[in-house]
């Protein structure tokens, strides 16, 4: 069953704590929980999301607020996996389209990274996919993302109708607390209040992040 807002939170479905204790939710009852879930191979998510997370997390740790980093991987699995979870963690490298992108915008000090994530970072639980791509999947991946879908022109539609097709079937594998929490791309968060249940989720950048933590720390 899918996470739900108002509801409890699951726990997180994680494959290896690569810095810090194990914790989930469950043991971090009284606390407000914000889960960073980024990708290595994404820019957006070391430009903006990662120290935005960072800031908060000194900002706010000694105020009620834990933070949990969670990398998955829904595409390039090349790059996005432990191996280079672990060299982020321990050496501060970056890899493939952030490191270009990092690079051209002089962002790379050193060739480094240049910010230490201090709070506990796991891997997103990757399972082999099996089951067989069915229009029935195709037609709910679509109708989530492009509401307009069925107005558009037929030409248009069998083009969006490929490449989604040919996105499933470029997928290895799926993530699992990517998908418990249908989570649509990295950076997210997740937002958990201090009695455990699920607040918020979001894609992309979000200035108002800090103002929701403010609020669940005042409940």
């Amino acid at each position: 069953m899918k996470a739900q807002i108002g509801q409890k939170a699951p726990l997180l479905l994680l494959s290896n704590w690569v810095q810090g204790q194990p914790c989930g939710f469950d043991q971090l009852s009284g606390r407000v929980v914000l889960v960073e879930v980024f990708q290595v191979n994404c820019p957006g998510c070391f430009l903006y999301a990662l120290p935005q997370a960072i800031d908060l997390y000194q900002r706010y740790c000694d105020h009620g607020l834990s933070v949990l980093g969670v990398a998955t991987a829904f595409e390039d699995f090349d790059k996005n996996n432990l191996e280079n979870l672990t060299l982020l963690l321990k050496k501060g490298e970056v890899i493939g389209e952030t490191h270009r992108t990092l690079s051209q915008q002089g962002k790379l000090p050193d060739n480094h990274w240049p910010f230490r994530i201090p709070f506990p970072v796991a891997m997103d639980r990757l399972k082999k996919r099996q089951a067989d791509i069915t229009p029935d999947k195709i037609a709910l991946f679509i109708n989530a993302r492009v509401p307009d879908f069925e107005q558009q022109t037929k030409a248009w539609q069998q083009n969006v109708w490929q490449q989604v097709e040919h996105y499933f079937q470029s997928l290895t594998y799926h993530a699992e607390t990517f998908e418990l929490f249908d989570l649509q791309g990295t950076p997210s968060y997740i937002l958990v209040d201090k009695k455990g249940i699920l607040r918020d989720c979001g894609f992309g950048t979000h200035p108002d992040l800090e103002e929701k933590i403010l609020a669940l720390l005042r409940e």
